[in-house]
């Protein structure tokens, strides 16, 4: 994808939003992205096609960072609409730099958001044949045919690209659109959906409001399916011929979205085949971190998401791949790439640890999902966090940490990290590994039990509530409900009964994980 000039963002967004002061390097400089100046934060060594969002900056403020952008290769300076500020256009002059300026009432989030967007989105050259080469090519094509400016929408009226041909028109729901790459929702939009979707061919459809223009759109269609439709902005300017361009470009449009859908199933087919090697240890990080978009010593960690065991859903298969896809799309909406997986009815995320700042936004993430699923799905669904781990060859170990965590979550818990449950999953493991033992499974807990199921009585779990309570007999009481001297008579009776010294250190912690871990006896309910 070509870097974005600034002559195009210009036609994209609109004379009025912005403004050029001076273009030394002319209207044909690169934009490669959109920063926000932090006065706080080190200023970037190099940012080759940047442009720099001046924010708080005051006019004495602007030369020494019109010298600091041009040493880092930036392409431009955007600062507020002043009245009479040429030593600022004097500086950016001075260091070759393109200056711009927004309206004093432009919120600077919003003029960084709306840059972003159209620079981020710009398309390459059209290439050849009658596909144009992309949507973007192609909304470029329709726009110079029908004249006026386009926007080609899917069926859920997202925007997939967008015209820049210089000199059209353009009103503030096309930039609003741009911005969100959604149309915002109305009531009135969506009878005017109803009316385009129904229709056959082209129709014209009346501005919303008196601050838009009135639309010419046609839907995408492909054998019986509605794919989207192709919007262009009728300022009264429109070619006679019009309405048959937009309907060849709907036409194309309809062949790039079916190969693109092809392309996207290949292409996630692909990458779940190699994230399920990943996870099982068997791929090579090097070549994964290549077709990931990850460095291959970046630190990483793994979420596992479930549906509750507990409760069945109609459909499970069917609910673990809506479940895959609505995990797909938060971490997409996130990350800007998707690497998620279906394996045994558990869908696994591999999340980027690098600009996260800790684990607490990882876990709110998870958090957010969970809710989300659980009110789509209508079934409740739980997960777990793994460990970071160094780097993609590491990714398995993650993966047993967040399997793990689903396994101890207690029956309140939908989300954990492995950092929250580690003693229970330190337990759980020893119940395992102790259980594969002869010798490590032997000993006085077998003979508490057969006692207490022969006798009737209840030591077993009076030991493991008096060692869960650190020896505190007055604390073992309340976890049994009972009075301590009655907690102090069954130690007492369990002593002389089964012959067990409780003084001795090794002998008792030895007891309470054979209880705890081989007969799943616990001091407390959670």
């Amino acid at each position: 994808m070509d870097a974005c000039t600034l002559e195009e963002l210009l036609d994209t967004l609109g004379e009025p939003m912005f403004r050029v002061l001076t273009t030394p390097a002319s209207l044909t400089a690169p934009v490669s992205e959109v920063l926000l100046h932090d006065a706080r934060a080190p200023f970037p060594r190099s940012a080759p096609g940047a442009l720099l969002l001046c924010v708080g900056a005051r006019a004495g403020e602007v030369e020494p960072l019109a010298r600091d952008a041009a040493a880092a290769g930036m392409a431009g300076l955007v600062v507020r609409d002043r009245d009479g500020q040429p030593d600022t256009v004097a500086a950016a002059k001075a260091h070759g730099l393109a200056l711009l300026t927004v309206d004093e009432e432009a919120a600077w989030h919003h003029v960084h958001l709306l840059l972003a967007s159209a620079s981020g989105s710009r398309p390459g050259p059209a290439g050849g044949g009658a596909a144009f080469g992309d949507l973007f090519a192609l909304a470029n094509a329709v726009a110079a045919a029908v004249g006026g400016a386009v926007v080609i929408e899917d069926a859920r009226q997202r925007i997939l690209a967008y015209s820049t041909v210089p000199g059209q028109a353009v009103d503030e729901a096309r930039r609003q659109g741009i911005l969100g790459r959604q149309v915002p929702s109305s009531p009135e939009n969506t009878e005017q959906y109803r009316v385009l979707f129904a229709a056959p061919g082209p129709v014209r459809l009346a501005a919303l409001d008196g601050d838009e223009l009135p639309r010419l759109a046609v839907a995408i269609r492909a054998g019986g399916e509605t794919l989207g439709s192709v919007w262009a902005v009728d300022d009264g300017h429109l070619g006679p011929d019009a309405e048959e361009a937009l309907t060849r470009g709907a036409s194309t449009a309809a062949l790039l979205l079916l190969r693109a859908r092809a392309s996207e199933e290949l292409s996630r087919h692909l990458t779940s085949d190699l994230l399920r090697r990943l996870l099982d240890g068997t791929a090579d990080p090097a070549g994964a971190a290549h077709r990931l978009g990850l460095a291959a010593d970046a630190p990483v960690r793994v979420a596992a998401f479930a549906l509750d065991g507990a409760v069945s859903a109609p459909d499970g298969e069917q609910t673990a791949l809506r479940l895959l896809d609505l995990v797909r799309l938060q971490c997409e909406a996130r990350y800007g790439r998707h690497a998620c997986v279906l394996v045994d009815g558990r869908v696994y995320a591999l999340l980027p640890v690098a600009g996260e700042r800790g684990g607490e936004r990882h876990k709110r993430l998870v958090e957010d999902i969970v809710r989300r699923a659980g009110q789509a799905l209508r079934v409740p669904v739980r997960a777990g966090l793994g460990d970071v781990v160094a780097d993609l060859a590491a990714v398995r170990g993650s993966r047993d940490d967040a399997d793990l965590v689903l396994r101890v979550l207690g029956p309140d818990e939908d989300v954990a990290a492995v950092t929250d449950v580690r003693p229970r999953v330190t337990l759980l493991r020893l119940r395992e590994l102790i259980g594969k033992q002869r010798e490590l499974t032997e000993g006085a807990w077998r003979e508490v039990l057969a006692y207490d199921a022969e006798q009737g009585t209840d030591y077993a779990r009076t030991l493991v509530c008096w060692l869960d309570a650190g020896c505190d007999m007055a604390r073992a009481a309340k976890l049994l409900a009972v009075h301590p001297n009655t907690c102090r008579y069954r130690i007492r009776q369990a002593q002389q009964h089964l012959g067990i010294d409780l003084d001795e250190p090794d002998e008792r912690l030895v007891l309470w994980l054979q209880l705890r871990t081989l007969g799943g006896l616990r001091g407390t309910d959670r």
